[in-house]
């Protein structure tokens, strides 16, 4: 990366040269050849007005006026000139040049008539010469001095100079994108560095922290690179918490069935005795495969719905009453507030099983009474379950509907289910196109809400519930 940034600057620095050169020489051309154009024009006409004024002081006879613009004057002239190409031509009244125009000169009708009349013209072979040509009557003749030179040398003495500083610019360009390019390559290269240990299985690997207040790329890839890492080691944790959760609860009532039916076989207890632990063990595994079963079903987006018209606030309500012999027998007061019907349409058992879920959370939690409330919305339905017991951390509130996460704050009753009602909630809630959060304050008492959309929704996938507050 580091070569080919600095190629790519060395390139662009070359290519801006490459064009300010081309555009330097074209416009410097151009300037050159209109400057020496007019200095041609000057010089013609001067030459032309001196040597007419000399012809005429000299001059008897017309037709010796060749002989004597011939006398060593354009030898002198040409010296004078640099160098430059001089040629004097008298024009006779009919017509008939004494002299030679210089090669590449070409005069038309109106440049003649122009001459005749003292005026000057220019032009140039359109390759290499450029010429001017300068007329003055000379009594009933005129006289025309042409004046040549080759074009004129692309900036002169500078182009040494051009390429040379060229080289060197190029030269520091090489060395400051080198430089530069290894600034930019460095974080990428130490990112590259970190995802490939954390691909191996290094989860704390991380990068550097920037600065609070830095915003470039580098930073925020650094800082998205760290939260990946962060997030992965999380869930490895949580998986590791999960796999050791779950087989804890399935090798307490795996140990319950199999220490009681030994005890039948060997006479140790009861038929009847062992056949209700066995039951009530069995009861147990099956809640829990069937919690795992639809947690895998809900992360597989292989979860459907079967929607039906129903009273929500009867399926709320019903689902809670249902509950009440077992929260009783815990020693829970149960309170259900809902009478306000709420037509929909609604999955009637996954309703139901979020109640359950909710309340089966609460009676390990609560100390006294459990209160289920339904209020209907506007297109839809507010349920809330709310405890008694103690608060929830606020540490621990963002993470409640996580699979398996254990709290600080453990219950207060022995009794255990699953570990996953809470993220079964989230997910059922999510696939019925509602919203799902929790409230806890510091003085004590945790509700759990939820709001269901009274029509289904689109078989979309479901998506996580937020924590923001009921209203």
């Amino acid at each position: 990366m580091r070569r080919r940034i600095a190629m790519a600057v060395v390139v662009a620095v070359v290519a801006a040269l490459a064009l300010a050169g081309v555009g330097t020489l074209a416009l410097s051309r151009a300037a050159a050849r209109a400057s020496t154009a007019d200095e041609l024009r000057r010089q013609s006409a001067a030459l032309a007005e001196v040597l007419t004024v000399a012809t005429r002081a000299n001059l008897e006879d017309p037709s010796d006026a060749q002989a004597v613009l011939s006398r060593g004057t354009l030898r002198r002239l040409a010296g004078a000139l640099d160098g430059r190409d001089v040629a004097v031509v008298l024009t006779t009244p009919r017509g008939r040049d004494l002299g030679t125009f210089p090669t590449g000169v070409r005069l038309t009708a109106a440049d003649r008539k122009t001459l005749a009349g003292g005026g000057t013209v220019s032009g140039s072979d359109g390759r290499r010469l450029l010429w001017a040509v300068s007329g003055q009557p000379l009594r009933r003749s005129t006289v025309a001095v042409a004046v040549t030179a080759g074009p004129p040398p692309l900036l002169g003495g500078a182009a040494g100079w051009f390429v040379l500083s060229s080289l060197i610019v190029v030269a520091v360009a090489a060395a400051a994108a080198l430089r530069l390019g290894g600034r930019l390559a460095r974080p990428v290269h130490d990112a590259t560095d970190v995802a490939e240990r954390i691909a191996a299985g290094d989860l704390t690997a991380r990068l550097p922290d920037p600065p609070a207040g830095d915003r470039d790329e580098p930073a925020v890839l650094a800082r998205s690179l760290n939260a990946m890492a962060a997030s992965l080691e999380r869930s490895r944790g949580l998986e590791r918490q999960f796999l050791l959760s779950v087989s804890h609860d399935l090798r307490t009532p795996l140990t319950n069935i199999r220490g009681y039916a030994e005890a039948v076989e060997d006479g140790a207890a009861g038929p009847a005795d062992g056949a209700r632990v066995i039951q009530t063990e069995a009861a147990r595994l099956q809640r829990l495969v069937d919690d795992l079963l639809d947690l895998a079903r809900l992360e597989a987006r292989t979860f459907s719905l079967h929607p039906v018209a129903a009273d929500l606030t009867q399926v709320v309500t019903g689902a809670a009453e249902s509950f009440r012999a077992e929260l009783e027998g815990a020693g829970l007061v149960l309170d259900v507030r809902g009478s306000a019907p709420a037509p929909g349409a609604v999955d009637v058992d996954r309703l139901a099983q979020v109640v359950g879920n909710l309340l089966a959370n609460a009676r390990r939690f609560a100390r006294s009474a459990v209160v289920v409330t339904a209020d209907p919305e506007p297109g839809g339905l507010l349920v809330q379950v709310t405890n008694d017991g103690p608060a929830i951390a606020a540490e621990d509130l963002p993470h409640v509907f996580e699979r398996l996460y254990r709290a600080k704050e453990q219950p207060e009753r022995s009794e255990s289910g699953s570990g996953l009602g809470l993220a079964i909630v989230r997910d059922l809630v999510g696939a019925m196109g509602g919203e799902v959060g929790v409230l806890s304050p510091a003085t004590g008492g945790t509700t759990f809400w939820f709001r269901v959309p009274a029509a289904p929704p689109p078989p979309v996938p479901p998506t996580h519930g937020s924590t923001t507050p009921a209203t």
